[in-house]
């Protein structure tokens, strides 16, 4: 097991390095990751390489038994060659390059900068190939963050009319997918389309859908090359990742397209940042490294873990005492196998002077130095629990055209992706159901529940296999939007919707609802016992075979059912169509695991239950102690018990 930090030796003097081995040996590191943004350093003059500096560096670390994962330095590229090609920066909607001075204002697109870039880590990892202390690569650092995943220069608008080709092969067969009949956008020929810079009103869905699988493409593509090559050059002792960052549905790139061909996942795990009041809450950290998990559905690293409060300009919560080791040893919970710590030094220059590491600008061992050693400490000795698999019998899956489309054509005001699963995965998350987080394509066949948001792009395909899924006994929950389009985002056409799925749900939809900010519509249980309320969005639902479970209660809508569920096979479909409150869905959550006879375990709240083995980590996320099967937690303190017969299941 590795456990380390994030360490910029070429930040400091060099009379600190002696001083800064001895901690980290002390704090209980065994790895750093260097050099991810040291190009200029690497090479100076174009063409003129220099590793002195790192040859030195790594023999140390080798020397006192501390292994290094090196970073590839494209993600930030020297002065001098901006300079000579300014064509390698990428151009934003209004035509305006970005500047120099930042990170990764570079175009994926951009010939000019493959070749640099390649160039450069051809010549490091020939380098280091042989080096026994360098165990892992990262290629580049965060690909695709804060908005280096969109560009509409020259180039891409090029490279944009080539990937239109390779699809569509005629300009034909685009006008007649896009519909570009409608308000005179047909196209002679594919250097006719223009890339979606801002224009009067909106540009065709189906055209910008297409723009956002080329952005993908694009990202995808140069990853590719950097990961092939690193595989490429590398020794047989040496694996190859690269750091994802957070925010993944609000990226323009499908992380699947190139994580998947990576030796190991790597993530950055930041559950507060600049200007949060709060952390992220606790089932929203569940659900991002499910996802990173659910990529290779294998376990995978954290290769940037918080530690101190974050910030580039505006400074974030500041973590209380323990509530960073919980974050770790939640991540650990989650199937993080592998941690570093960013960073080991707070840096005092440059634009990260607020992103605070473990040691500090007053270089003093403060309860951030004593709370990664203790984490290092009680992680190496419970290595067995950690490896132990995940096993979830629930799955939710996503589909990245999907969310692009919902991007594209936001419907409602409140609509947003990432919330509508959060909304089907919280109920299982408030009961410690384990559930994976998984792109579409995964065979989800062995799963006992699935649930769908929003799945407005369904394409017949999908449709089948969630229906043989119900058929063979499981159980399906969408909601609302569901089937709704094709994958060429429009809407088909003599049909009623939910198209390819009312058989499936077994019922049809008249009329929708968007509804925004302070809007809320009233939905009552079919028994009438239980009333409650909708958001976001209402689907007038009319059963055909389905039951119905909720009903709306206004005066217009009171015939219209807005949660159903239907019997399909030996299987069922549940169909929630309105932006469900908790409690209806955290009721239906309960009924849908006692009915697939899928264990939960009940605790207080802020109480997470994570099953590894034979044992329960038990994590209080509470600022207050708290109590679970007569164990006390105090805040922020997590607990490894282990589970008698029957465990804690109820």
């Amino acid at each position: 097991m590795y456990l380390g930090v994030d360490y910029y030796p070429e930040h400091w003097d060099p009379s600190l390095f002696g001083e800064d081995i001895e901690k980290m040996k002390e704090m209980g590191v065994n790895m750093v990751r260097i050099g991810e943004f040291a190009w200029h350093l690497m090479e100076p003059e174009e063409g003129k390489y220099d590793f002195s500096f790192f040859d030195g560096v790594i023999k140390r670390f080798k020397e006192e038994g501390i292994a290094v994962m090196f970073g590839t330095p494209t993600a930030t590229f020297p002065a001098w060659l901006v300079k000579k090609h300014p064509d390698i920066l990428l151009e934003d909607e209004h035509g305006h390059p970005k500047s120099f001075g930042g990170r990764r204002q570079y175009c994926y697109n951009s010939k000019t900068y493959q070749t640099y870039s390649l160039a450069i880590v051809e010549k490091l990892v020939t380098h280091y190939q042989d080096e026994s202390g360098i165990v892992s690569w990262q290629i580049d650092n965060e690909l695709g963050h804060e908005g280096s995943d969109m560009c509409y220069c020259g180039e891409c608008r090029e490279a944009f009319h080539r990937f239109l080709e390779r699809k569509y092969e005629t300009a034909e067969e685009l006008n007649k997918r896009w519909g570009t009949i409608f308000w005179g956008q047909t196209y002679n020929a594919f250097d006719e389309v223009p890339v979606p810079k801002p224009t009067i009103t909106v540009h065709n869905p189906a055209m910008m859908l297409d723009w956002a699988r080329f952005r993908s493409e694009s990202l995808s593509s140069f990853a590719k090359m950097h990961l092939n090559l690193v595989k490429k050059l590398k020794g047989s002792h040496q694996e190859v990742t690269t750091n994802l960052p957070g925010g993944f549905f609000g990226k323009w790139f499908d992380h699947n397209e190139f994580s998947r061909e990576l030796d190991f996942v790597s993530y950055d795990n930041y559950p507060v940042w600049g200007g949060l009041t709060k952390p992220v809450s606790p089932a929203f950290l569940s659900f991002t490294l499910g996802f990173v998990r659910g990529i290779k559905r294998e376990n995978f690293w954290i290769v940037e873990q918080l530690m101190g409060a974050q910030g580039h300009d505006i400074i974030g919560y500041l973590p209380r005492p323990g509530q960073a080791q919980l974050w770790s040893y939640h991540a650990f919970a989650h199937g993080c196998s592998n941690m570093l710590y960013f960073r080991f030094r707070g840096m005092n220059r440059g634009a990260e002077q607020y992103c605070l590491g473990i040691l500090d600008a007053d270089n003093t061992r403060s309860r951030k130095f004593y709370e990664v050693q203790e984490v290092f400490k009680e992680v190496r000795k419970h290595e067995e629990v950690f490896h132990a698999p995940i096993e979830a019998d629930v799955a939710v899956l996503y589909d990245f055209d999907n969310v692009w489309s919902m991007r594209i054509q936001q419907q409602s005001s409140q609509l947003e992706f990432t919330n509508e699963l959060m909304r089907l995965y919280q109920p299982f998350h408030d009961v410690n159901v384990p559930v994976d987080v998984l792109r579409y394509d995964h065979d989800f066949s062995s799963y006992k529940v699935v649930l769908v948001p929003v799945l407005t792009l369904v394409d017949d395909e999908l449709a089948a296999r969630l229906k043989a899924f119900a058929e063979n006994g499981g159980t399906v929950i969408f909601s609302f939007r569901a089937g709704m389009k094709n994958k060429d985002n429009n809407i088909p056409f003599g049909e009623k919707a939910p198209y390819q799925l009312k058989d499936l749900l077994g019922i049809e939809i008249d009329e929708a609802e968007s509804l925004h900010g302070g809007q809320h519509v009233s939905i009552v249980s079919a028994d009438s016992k239980t009333e409650a309320s909708g958001s976001v969005w209402r689907d007038l639902v009319r059963p055909a075979a389905a039951e119905t479970l909720y009903t709306y209660s206004d005066r217009f809508y009171k015939n219209y059912a807005a949660v159903t569920v239907n019997k399909f096979g030996e299987g069922k479909a549940y169909y929630v169509g309105t932006g469900a409150e908790e409690k209806v869905l955290g009721e239906l959550a309960l009924s849908v695991l006692n009915e697939s006879g899928i264990s939960y375990i009940e605790s207080a709240p802020g109480v997470e239950v994570v099953i590894r083995g034979e044992h329960a980590i038990v994590m209080n996320h509470n600022d207050e102690d708290a109590v679970f099967e007569g164990e006390v937690l105090e805040p922020f303190e997590t607990k490894i018990l282990a589970r008698s017969k029957g465990g804690h299941t109820q």
